[in-house]
């Protein structure tokens, strides 16, 4: 399980026209679902978004989490994040969790980040040709992995 994350100062999910998710300051985290994916990963990468320290505290420095901001959390389920690029002009997608076993690790995630944070959890929708709009805040991406 891996989660492309991106500071941002705002962020929406956009299917069909129609906002399903927007948060305000916080994280978006493009989320891809590996094979043999299950409870510790979910529990393992969700305290890592929540924990992770990328927001600036009153010095500068990035020692502040989501958790630390009460910030929004953003989460966009992305099989291609999850695809094998090592090799060729074409990524293999056989490094993706099948999308049923995709869907209900992602609805893990969501719940375990939704328990855990004070704040919104918003998604995507899964499945859906979704439109991802960002303010990234720095420009401050990390790839994490569970």
């Amino acid at each position: 399980m891996l989660a492309l994350i991106q500071r941002v100062t705002h962020a929406s999910v956009v299917v069909e026209g129609e906002t399903v998710g927007a948060i305000g300051p916080g994280l978006l985290a493009l989320v891809g679902v590996e094979p043999g994916d299950g409870a510790a990963q979910v529990a393992k990468l969700g305290d890592r978004l929540l924990r992770y320290r990328v927001f600036s505290d009153e010095a500068g420095k990035m020692n502040l989490s989501l958790a630390d901001t009460g910030g929004g959390l953003l989460l966009v389920s992305q099989f291609t994040l999850a695809a094998d690029t090592r090799s060729g002009l074409r990524p293999s997608f056989s490094t993706a969790a099948p999308p049923a076993e995709a869907e209900r690790i992602f609805a893990q995630l969501v719940d375990y980040c939704r328990q855990q944070h004070r704040s919104p959890v918003e998604t995507g929708r899964f499945g859906a040709d979704m439109k991802v709009s960002l303010l990234n805040d720095g420009p401050v991406t990390f790839l994490l992995r569970a």
